[in-house]
């Protein structure tokens, strides 16, 4: 049996087990989630079609990973005016496994899991003591660096001793890019002397 959702403004034909990326969905991986708007499930000629929802029907799925997107670059130039400009874009995204297709009102069979996974570790040991203010390098505001410290940076000299393996791993956990990373690195050599 199949099922036509709608998320994040998209429609996706579905069925169980089925594994597909939607839009950013708020939850944990291994959250259940269920989606209402349904509009049209069933197989062959038995399909019944909502006007537009399918009353009483709902999908559930299990949060497999929460994900960025590759960097999609949008970039624009006038001719002859010496105007051009770049920007990159990395989409929230979500990929979830569909469990059950519901009608008629009836409720999942599975619930969230049971054993909340632990918090991650953050990437890097801080150092003992007080941190620097990350915040003198340009670039890193507050929020910028609160995330540097829940994943252990917390000092200058740790930024300037960042490896390319260091860069590449913030690069895929956090919203960083690896271009960001490696100016802070330069600015945090020179405030480490």
């Amino acid at each position: 049996m199949f099922a036509v959702i709608k998320t994040g403004g998209k429609q996706y034909r579905v069925a169980a087990n089925d594994v597909i990326k939607i839009d950013r969905h708020p939850g944990n991986p291994g959250d259940i989630v269920t989606f209402g708007e349904v509009l049209a499930f069933g197989e062959g000629e038995s399909a019944t079609f909502g006007s537009p929802f399918v009353e009483g029907a709902s999908v559930t799925a299990e949060i497999v990973e929460q994900g960025r997107a590759r960097t999609v670059i949008a970039f624009k130039k006038r001719r002859r005016q010496n105007s051009r400009r770049k920007r990159g874009n990395r989409q929230h995204e979500t990929y979830v496994r569909i469990e059950e297709i519901l009608t008629g009102g009836a409720k999942p069979s599975k619930k969230k899991a049971e054993a909340k996974p632990a918090a991650a570790a953050p990437l890097f040991t801080a150092p003992a003591g007080e941190g620097d203010n990350l915040e003198v390098i340009k670039g890193i505001g507050p929020v910028a660096a609160g995330q540097l410290k829940e994943q252990g940076l917390t000092t200058f000299a740790q930024l300037a001793a960042l490896t390319e393996e260091d860069i590449a791993r913030i690069d895929a956990n956090m919203p960083f890019s690896a271009d960001q990373i490696r100016d802070w690195q330069e600015q945090a050599k020179a405030l480490a002397k």
